[in-house]
């Protein structure tokens, strides 16, 4: 009986993966409120019946896209930046990252969480709160470096948050405008920003040179 059970938990996991990996691909293109169990159907290949079985309802399908993009952002983003030391090369090699992430298209629709934040931002609610909470420690997480930075006398800021601020501010428009014009070269500029923006705050060579894409 067991192996019988270990071996439908297993298909229901898989089925699961299947699902949310075009679930997270269609809510950066459509938001999580065009995420419809019609439409994840037919993109993923799986029945309504079978999707509905998995999340028992909109919300919770909501809830697991946004847990399960989190899970690819961190891995891109902040887990393949842990191979340079806190502080000033980890922000710049985060900052690299978070721009392949976008320019290469992870998801069809660049950032899943500013396709999303803009879908829920004056939404209260779960759905809202899950996405908030994933920039909440994004943004803090690439402030921490800043601030570590220049506690360690890497970088010479007045206000870390402003820099950070300044920092992700870049990465979201390069998002943004490379999306609307169909064009990767607002990657390249805001990678140009960034390494100058470093530069000002003292910023070694080796370390801007980290945001080459």
């Amino acid at each position: 009986m067991s192996e019988i059970l270990d071996g439908r938990r297993a298909r229901g996991d898989a089925s699961r993966r299947v699902v949310l990996a075009s679930a997270t691909d269609l809510a950066s293109v459509d938001g999580l409120d065009g995420l419809t169990i019609g439409r994840l159907a037919e993109a993923s290949g799986s029945s309504k019946s079978s999707i509905a079985t998995l999340f028992q309802s909109k919300e919770g399908l909501q809830l697991a896209t946004i847990a399960a993009a989190r899970e690819i952002f961190t891995t891109r983003i902040v887990d393949a930046a842990r191979t340079e030391p806190r502080g000033a090369r980890r922000l710049a090699l985060l900052l690299r990252n978070a721009l392949s992430y976008s320019r290469d298209r992870v998801f069809t629709g660049g950032c899943f969480f500013a396709a999303t934040a803009a879908d829920v931002d004056s939404k209260p609610g779960p759905v809202s709160d899950a996405v908030r909470a994933a920039l909440v420690d994004w943004y803090g997480y690439v402030e921490a470096q800043v601030r570590h930075a220049v506690a360690a006398g890497e970088l010479v800021v007045d206000d870390p948050e402003v820099l950070a601020f300044e920092l992700i501010a870049l990465n979201e428009e390069a998002n943004s405008r490379s999306l609307m014009m169909r064009d990767e070269r607002p990657y390249s500029v805001a990678a140009a920003a960034m390494r100058g923006r470093l530069t000002d705050a003292g910023a070694d060579a080796a370390v801007v040179g980290l945001l080459d894409l």
